[in-house]
């Protein structure tokens, strides 16, 4: 195990399973870091560089990461329930199979994004850009999509779309946007 006592560049640091439940790492350099099953429930990680880190499985629960650059991470099977992602930079990021429920990813950066399977049940993706993301088999019930970015998203479905609290102001495919529209204008009201 690396001794991290005091070092904010971890770069490539094997850090794998290891315990980090509420450790201050606002700023730090994480990139291509190993940190698989690791516990960062709690911690601080704002503005951190986590790009290209393996996540895999790893507990991000109720952690600060605003700011933080997950760009190109490995992230699937991670823990981010009711985890603060706003305006993170998650372009290209792998979240298959995430736990993201109740996640706040307001103005978050996930184009080209894999979430396929992801749970955002209730997540904040207000003005969040999914351009180019997948959401195949993605759990989107009562996730706020207001003024989100979904161009060019793959695996959308109708019935998917239809469970989410609010599409008000998402930019969509248009032919998506039409048949939404039409089948369900309650999800295009000024949201709460």
């Amino acid at each position: 195990m690396v001794d991290i006592t005091g070092r904010k560049d971890l770069r490539e640091a094997d850090l794998k399973g290891a315990d980090f439940r509420g450790v201050d790492f606002q700023g730090a350099n994480l990139e291509k870091a190993n940190l698989i099953e690791a516990n960062l429930s709690g911690a601080n990680l704002k503005s951190a560089n986590l790009k290209g880190a393996d996540l895999f499985e790893a507990n991000f629960e109720r952690t600060h990461l605003e700011e933080a650059h997950l760009t190109w991470a490995d992230l699937r099977w991670a823990n981010f329930k009711a985890a603060y992602l706003e305006r993170a930079h998650l372009e290209g990021a792998r979240l298959e199979g995430a736990n993201l429920e109740r996640s706040d990813l307001k103005e978050a950066n996930l184009e080209g994004a894999s979430l396929i399977e992801a749970n955002l049940k209730g997540a904040d993706l207000e003005k969040a850009n999914l351009k180019g993301a997948n959401l195949e088999g993605a759990d989107l019930e009562g996730a706020n999509l207001k003024e989100a970015f979904l161009g060019e998203v793959y695996g959308l479905s109708l019935d998917r779309l239809s469970k989410v609290k609010t599409l008000y102001d998402a930019k969509l495919d248009e032919k998506l946007l039409i048949t939404l529209r039409e089948n369900y204008p309650a999800l295009f009201e000024k949201a709460d």
